[in-house]
């Protein structure tokens, strides 16, 4: 049965508003909600047809009216945050992600006309650490690296998720644990890590990183959407890079440090409002992280179009990131990085 009213959650990001766009210019939908605390783009505004924005928390049980209201048939849930580009409140981020999903899914429950369920998660539910899987399938075990962290929060979420699909098995249940996401529009750590001109890294370590670019996220969501493929999937794409191999495609200068300097680093980069390095994101740079795709490809029905190498370049040339040349401004900021992490101090322009 197709979808014929949906709901988008998340539509003040990139990916939820660029999804209530596509889905708000096909005619097979009689009506697209994207709901959310702010506003999607303006980008996005000019473009999403006859999709409709209502600013709405998820977090108040309110939403439930929303969804009753509006007969909402199918709900994508992609305001589940994981990777956070700058310092952010994690407080608030959490309870969107996990109080967020209850009201959310509690609200699915509750409305007898709720067919469909499309949630995005994260590969950041397998974990990240020297004991970890070469590759992760759908059926490894949940071991988020942090008792604490953005990744914690996709395990709770998806726990939920379960929930519902025992109390409701008549709800076709999609569930997307996306890689990394990277390109030339992207927000995210690794997008502003990688542009960083001198990139920390800690001695010994060569993660094997896998990158999928933004566009595949973005067509995997709209299928969900369009078909019903019930079914826990990575969403992952071909081929990796190592973590050195990326920075030296982006044209960086690699820094390599010890590892009980790496939190000081972090915490500076915080500090400029850079980059949010959580512990998270430091296991994942030291130890990296691969999926499986075996099954979005067979049973999904989708091969991503671009390998990791190619979502990679994609980023850089989009970003417009040229090599850094200039030796003796590397040099100083190089030497600026270590003295301020053995100082506690601000690191200058």
């Amino acid at each position: 049965m197709p979808s014929n009213i949906v709901l988008v959650t998340g539509v003040g990001g990139e990916l939820g508003g660029k999804l209530l766009a596509r889905l708000g210019t096909n005619p097979e939908f009689e009506r697209v909600i994207g709901v959310d605390t702010t506003p999607p783009q303006k980008s996005v505004l000019q473009r999403m047809g006859h999709a409709e924005f209502v600013r709405a928390d998820i977090r108040n049980p309110l939403i439930a009216k929303v969804i009753s209201t509006a007969n909402v048939d199918t709900v994508v849930h992609a305001s589940c945050t994981a990777h956070p580009a700058g310092p952010g409140r994690r407080t608030a981020i959490k309870e969107v992600n996990v109080i967020g999903t209850m009201r959310l899914l509690a609200a699915c429950q509750r409305s007898p006309l709720v067919r469909k369920l499309v949630v995005k998660s994260t590969a950041a539910v397998y974990g990240a650490g020297p004991r970890s899987q070469a590759v992760f399938t759908e059926d490894s075990e949940l071991i988020p690296t942090s008792t604490s962290g953005y990744a914690k929060d996709a395990v709770e979420m998806e726990g939920y998720v379960r929930g519902l699909s025992r109390r409701r098995p008549d709800i076709t249940v999609t569930l997307c644990r996306f890689a990394n996401t990277i390109g030339p529009e992207v927000d995210t750590v690794l997008s502003r890590y990688f542009a960083l001109p001198v990139v920390p890294t800690v001695f010994g370590y060569d993660a094997r990183l896998q990158l999928l670019h933004a566009s595949d996220a973005l067509s995997v969501l709209e299928l969900a959407t369009l078909h019903d493929k019930a079914g826990v999937f990575n969403v992952g794409p071909d081929g990796v890079l190592t973590l050195s191999q990326a920075i030296r495609r982006a044209g960086r200068l690699e820094l390599p440090m010890p590892s009980g300097v790496v939190p000081s680093v972090g915490k500076l980069l915080r500090g400029a409002r850079l980059v949010d390095f959580s512990a998270d994101q430091v296991r994942l740079l030291n130890f990296g992280r691969v999926v499986d795709n075996t099954k979005l490809k067979q049973e999904f029905g989708y091969t991503p179009r671009w390998t990791t190498r190619e979502a990679f370049d994609d980023y850089i040339t989009g970003r417009g990131l040229r090599p850094v040349i200039d030796g003796n401004r590397i040099a100083g900021l190089a030497g600026r990085i270590l003295v301020a992490a053995a100082t506690g101090q601000a690191v200058g322009r």
